[in-house]
């Protein structure tokens, strides 16, 4: 069998989803190791696969960015910029040397892939690009990371491309200094990323149709196959303390921030916890990055990170940031959502969940930061739990989720590749 390697970098949500993948390729029986950051090493151990350190830890402290970035003010586009590019920059180093300690075959992410391109190039590789968001410019919809708005056919597909060519800037030194050490000739990321395009590999979404339709102007390459839940121990169990929360009282709402909102967490605890008051609900606070704490009160429990496939079942609704695994765990529990985007991808797949009429509308994130942000929170809450056809939709989309099987079809296009 040959040696696969799967990299993944980012946020939890980035990362997580291929510890499923994974380990359904090892029950196929191939020897599988996932690159990835320190912060996620326990997981990827625990999931039976050999664990390769990439380096630019989201959870470590980081200097600030050098250069322009620096003065241009750390909310503005330039930094953020900055910041992004010197993620990218770091990050190649560390999946050259991960990716020289043995591969046969490289499944790419999305923030990977446009790296791990030059990684195959020179190693004579196969490679899959596994990404969990879409990314090629299409007539229905805008570039995700632009909040989703559509610009009608013609606009959503020039701002397709014109994301792309973004991309390529955010990947411009990084490629430079990759295909030196490499020992490449020069090449663009803008080349390398056309030349990709022109052979005519297939790339598989780990999304699902069920939330997102497959665009019918996309070329047959571009695949949806569902979606890859991150792995948990099969008798994998929540703890007392949260069963005994449970049995105490009616189903509770979940609330949670994932990796945003970081160092704001007393406060938006607190938010949370005026919001379920006024709405009269019990609550799980999920801490995440932001560290949410709140104030003890025998209707609300405050977590740390548990599986959200063991958590949001026995929930009411959910309350979070609407990054792409949390809005799919969501939608797989048949329970509904109240979506508070932040930034990047997550105003999209807010929108995609009010649109298939299982969330309520979006709150965004900074609207919860004015006056009345708890009182709209709490009117959200009750819209979601008090509302049967809503839940009635959620549970209609997770049984058609459940027919699903994402990881099995990279299984088998792995096969096709290793055949």
């Amino acid at each position: 069998m040959p040696k696969i390697l799967l990299t993944a970098a980012g946020s939890y949500g980035d990362v997580a989803p291929y510890t499923g993948v994974g380990a359904r390729l090892r029950a196929a029986g191939h020897e599988v190791a996932l690159a990835t950051h320190d912060s996620y090493a326990p997981l990827v151990r625990a999931a039976g696969l050999e664990f390769r350190r990439l380096p630019a830890d989201p959870r470590s402290p980081r200097p600030d960015t050098d250069g322009p970035a620096r003065t241009a003010g750390p909310g503005s586009t330039r930094a953020l910029m900055g910041r992004a590019a010197a993620f990218v920059q770091e990050l190649a180093g560390g999946l050259a040397d991960a990716a020289l300690q043995g591969a046969d075959l490289l499944l790419l992410s999305t923030t990977t892939a446009p790296l791990g391109h030059h990684l195959a190039e020179a190693m004579h590789l196969p490679s899959l690009d596994l990404p969990l968001v879409p990314g090629a410019p299409t007539g229905d919809f805008a570039p995700v990371v632009g909040g989703g708005r559509s610009l009608g056919r013609w606009g959503n597909r020039t701002a397709g491309r014109l994301s792309l060519r973004v991309l390529d800037r955010l990947y411009a030194e990084a490629t430079r200094e990759l295909r030196a050490r490499l020992g490449l000739p020069p090449a663009t990321a803008r080349t390398v990323r056309r030349r990709t395009e022109a052979a005519g590999r297939p790339v598989l979404h780990g999304f699902s149709e069920v939330l997102l339709p497959r665009p019918a102007d996309w070329p047959a390459r571009l695949e949806v196959v569902g979606n890859w839940w991150p792995w948990h121990a099969p008798d994998a169990r929540l703890p007392p303390v949260v069963e005994d929360f449970l049995a105490a009282g009616p189903p509770p709402v979940f609330l949670g921030l994932g990796s945003m909102a970081g160092g704001d967490g007393e406060r938006l605890g607190a938010l949370a916890a005026d919001a379920l008051r006024r709405a009269g609900l019990r609550g799980i606070l999920q801490a995440g990055w932001a560290g949410l704490t709140a104030p003890e009160h025998p209707d609300l429990l405050t977590v740390g990170a548990l599986p959200h496939a063991l958590l949001f079942p026995r929930m009411s609704a959910v309350v979070h940031h609407c990054g792409a695994g949390t809005a799919a765990a969501g939608l797989r529990a048949g329970v509904p959502t109240v979506p508070v985007p932040v930034t990047a991808d997550q105003p999209f797949w807010a929108a995609r969940l009010a649109a298939l009429g299982v969330a309520t509308a979006p709150i965004p994130f900074r609207d919860l930061s004015a006056d009345h942000g708890a009182a709209r929170l709490a009117h959200a809450l009750t819209q979601a739990t008090d509302a049967p056809a809503r839940r009635d939709r959620a549970l209609a989309a997770a049984h058609r989720l459940a027919a699903e099987d994402g990881a099995g079809e990279v299984a088998e296009a792995v096969d096709r590749l290793t055949a």
